[in-house]
């Protein structure tokens, strides 16, 4: 018996040992092809993702004094960039991004690009772990390391343009999109959940200028929940209702995520606060009536 659990783990093991050193895999979801793992622009160049990435690529043209700055002083820096095959985002700037490494002669092996899955069970995540601690919240997220150490990255889109934001970043002049995702996480990770939550009133002192829109801390939270980071999820969305009071989608979205842990006390509790702003909102008296029949026939069951 022993033995047969032991060849079972060595199997798995050089499973993911060969899907971590492999290249460009691709599989369906939803019945779409996707890139997933570590890739190239080989692949990208390969039908279907040619029809994007080679328009991206031949349409988009640099600013010409910028790439010559990046010639002189982007080679001692490498990138990791994560992506989706199927986001419009990445297929915006990942077209993009290569031309501009291109024109400024930075070596292509000091790039490394990895495509995220879509499924609502792996959102975001690659097979092969490499967006493990890396807090990959909005696809496409390109870290620039000196060093090994992160200086910093661009999330989603450039603030300008890509060409202009990498060069900010070399001279320390630059604040990436959705930055309130970065700077709750190292509260968090700082204090813990049940002290960042304590203390809210002070953090959102400290976060209210960077919170634009509720859906920032909203798909963070999303992805640390399909990760199985339950506990800091729900408490990050429930400091977004802090921040959002008066938003009716902050509650939903924590009612929907305390439903999906089972929480449904709790999850009434939020859907009747987002019915109180939206009372005309037909899916929360929906979830609402569930939530009662579920609680209703749960403690028929306990009787």
């Amino acid at each position: 018996m022993k033995k047969n659990i032991l060849l079972i783990l060595i199997v798995i093991l050089f499973q993911n040992i060969g899907f971590s050193q492999s290249f460009n895999h691709e599989e369906k979801q939803n019945n779409r092809s996707l890139l997933l793992g570590k890739i190239n622009k080989e692949a990208l160049n390969a039908p279907p993702y040619a029809d994007w990435f080679a328009k991206g690529y031949d349409q988009y043209t640099p600013d010409t004094k910028i790439i010559n700055i990046l010639k002189e002083q982007l080679s001692p820096y490498t990138i990791t960039a994560f992506m989706g095959t199927w986001c419009g985002d990445s297929k915006r700037e990942i077209p993009r991004l290569y031309k501009v490494l291109e024109e400024a002669q930075f070596p292509l092996d000091r790039l490394t690009l990895i495509a995220v899955s879509r499924s609502a069970n792996t959102y975001k995540q690659s097979p092969g772990g490499e967006h493990e601690g890396q807090n990959i919240h909005r696809v496409p997220t390109i870290i620039i390391y000196k060093g090994g150490k992160e200086v910093n990255r661009i999330v989603e889109s450039p603030v300008g343009s890509l060409e202009q934001d990498i060069l900010h970043i070399l001279e320390n002049k630059y604040t990436p999109n959705h930055h309130i995702v970065t700077l709750t996480n190292q509260l968090i990770e700082e204090a813990g959940t049940e002290k960042f939550l304590k203390k809210s009133k002070k953090n959102i002192k400290e976060l209210q200028e960077f919170a634009q829109k509720t859906s920032q801390l909203n798909t963070y939270a999303s992805v640390l929940f399909y990760a199985g980071q339950t506990k800091k999820a729900l408490a990050i969305l429930t400091f977004n209702t802090m921040l959002f009071p008066n938003d009716p989608k902050t509650y939903m979205n924590l009612g929907n995520k305390q439903s999906k842990s089972n929480q449904l006390e709790q999850a009434l509790e939020s859907y009747q606060k987002a019915l109180a702003l939206e009372p005309t909102n037909k899916k929360i008296t929906t979830a609402i009536t569930t939530i009662e029949e579920n609680l209703k026939n749960t403690n028929s069951l306990e009787e």
